[in-house]
């Protein structure tokens, strides 16, 4: 969604105890479901435990559960329906929901989220770990995103992330559509 700014603070947010689970789960959950990694270029060097996702019938959208909701909904929906209260008209719908990694050494390249429901929809990443070497950036300048804040980005404009430190990041991500959209 073009939020008619590069990005804006949603405020402090305790992630801790989803970032505690997803550290502890199996290698093996991040192969749940590799449709990003497979559909889109751009996700090669990541991997996602999703536990929500849409069909691109925009705009009567399918959300379907998937693989990573048995494993994080219990951490991940009181987060997200926090930010939502503190930020957002309720009633609305979450499209996706996932934990993504960038794996140490990768990157996203620049990019616009070009399908219509991105440009309906709030994209929220709230930093679970991260290391010095990564860097976001939207339309070209550094975007700031701290472990223990949630961040909107405006997807409408470019945007890619660097890893080039030794560990791997990990964020997670949901899409909100308010009811008016």
């Amino acid at each position: 969604m073009d939020i008619g700014a590069l990005w804006k603070s949603l405020g402090a947010v305790n992630s801790k105890a989803l970032a505690d689970r997803v550290t502890a789960l199996p290698g093996s959950a991040w192969r749940e479901f590799d449709f990003r990694q497979r559909a889109y270029d751009v996700h090669h060097d990541t991997q996602s435990i999703v536990l929500v996702f849409c069909d691109e019938t925009w705009p009567h959208v399918t959300v379907s559960k998937q693989s990573g909701w048995d494993h994080l909904a219990d951490f991940a929906v009181p987060l997200m329906h926090d930010i939502i209260a503190r930020n957002y008209p309720p009633g609305g719908t979450i499209l996706r929901a996932m934990v993504a990694k960038l794996v140490a050494g990768g990157r996203i390249k620049p990019h616009i989220d070009s399908l219509e429901s991105f440009r309906a929809g709030h994209r929220i990443h709230i930093p679970l770990t991260s290391n010095d070497g990564v860097r976001f950036t939207i339309d070209g300048r550094p975007c700031p995103m701290q472990v223990g804040e949630a961040i909107e980005i405006n997807n409408q404009k470019v945007h890619s992330v660097m890893n080039t430190g030794s560990d791997d990041r990990l964020s997670f991500i949901f899409d909100y559509v308010a009811p008016e959209a």
